[in-house]
């Protein structure tokens, strides 16, 4: 063989090695562009899954939104019914009264005069033996600890307090607040 023949020989294994140098690399790139058209049609399909989502989602958002709208609505005209009926009673109200002045108050029939109004003191000594009662009752009181074996078979009912018994009628029945024992000083 000749000098030319082996370098013909060698070139062309040169541009061999080269075409499948240059084959190999295109053959990755060609893979790599097929696997981001597949990333990229998994991510069409995750964003249309998204949009179904968001569009379920906004129909349910309209939903409640109605719905609050509705509650809302029918609470205003409640509200305002209310306000309308609270305005009435406030003009409808007695004026405040002044002090010193002399202001009837409406008796049950237990013997004494129902046309006499009633006194400036006697309203403050009512006064202030009703606010002696509630601050009282407000006072925190010793309980003993409950016993865990013992449990009522069925509901108590409710305990009276003692300033209930003054303020609302003993045991007696008569009615303390307006009898003579509190008008004279409550003892």
């Amino acid at each position: 063989m000749s000098l030319v023949a082996i370098g013909l020989n060698l070139l062309l294994s040169c541009l061999l090695v080269v075409a499948l140098w240059m084959g190999f690399r295109l053959n990755r790139r060609l893979n790599a562009l097929r696997q981001s058209n597949e990333g990229f049609a998994r991510a069409v399909a995750e964003l249309d899954t998204a949009a179904l989502r968001a569009e379920r989602g906004l129909a349910a958002l309209r939903e409640a939104t109605d719905e609050a709208v509705d509650l809302l609505s029918s609470r205003i005209e409640k509200a305002r019914a209310l306000s309308a009926k609270l305005e009435r009673q406030v003009e409808r109200a007695p004026a405040a009264r002044v002090p010193g002045e002399v202001v009837p108050m409406p008796r049950r029939a237990t013997g004494a005069d129902p046309e006499r109004p009633v006194e400036e003191a006697e309203v403050q000594r009512v006064a202030h033996r009703l606010g002696s009662l509630l601050s009282a009752a407000r006072e925190p009181r010793h309980r003993p600890a409950p016993v865990p074996e013992a449990r009522p078979a069925s509901r108590a009912s409710r305990q009276r307090p003692g300033y209930e018994d003054e303020l609302f009628g003993g045991e007696d029945g008569r009615d303390n607040l307006m009898s003579g024992k509190v008008a004279a000083g409550g003892r």
